[in-house]
């Protein structure tokens, strides 16, 4: 194969990849990315449409993978009246989304897909 491809070109070809990639790094993207989130220590992934800037959307790709833990009173919920829902609570997705947005700052929370129902967290009683 030397006889054929220079070595030298082989690695400006390389290097010219390189470089290519960077710069498309560089564009405005909007793409699916699932977040793993924990709400009251219950672990959820939500699926989330995000734009952002190439490279800042490549860096969240490899952070999201850890769990991000959002405080329960951070976030809106209500009873679920669905029949055998019974005591669980439905995430309110605006401010899911509005607790999402605060913790990613180089990149814009578009819209949400399906929210997972979540356990009531019991009350400490009080006597």
């Amino acid at each position: 194969m030397r006889r054929y491809v220079s070595p030298v070109f082989l690695v400006l070809l390389l290097a010219s990849f390189i470089l290519w990639y960077i710069a498309k790094l560089n564009y405005t993207y909007i793409t699916e990315q699932t977040v793993r989130i924990s709400i009251a220590d219950q672990p959820l992934e939500v699926p989330c449409v995000v734009e952002g800037v190439g490279t800042n959307l490549f860096g969240y790709q490899v952070y999201m993978n850890k769990t991000l833990r959002i405080p329960f009173e951070e976030v809106k919920t209500q009873r679920s009246t669905e029949e055998g829902h019974e005591g669980k609570l439905i995430i309110d997705p605006q401010s899911l989304q509005k607790a999402l947005s605060t913790r990613f700052s180089d990149i814009k929370i578009i819209s949400l897909g399906e929210i997972p129902e979540i356990e009531a967290p019991e009350e400490d009683e009080k006597p």
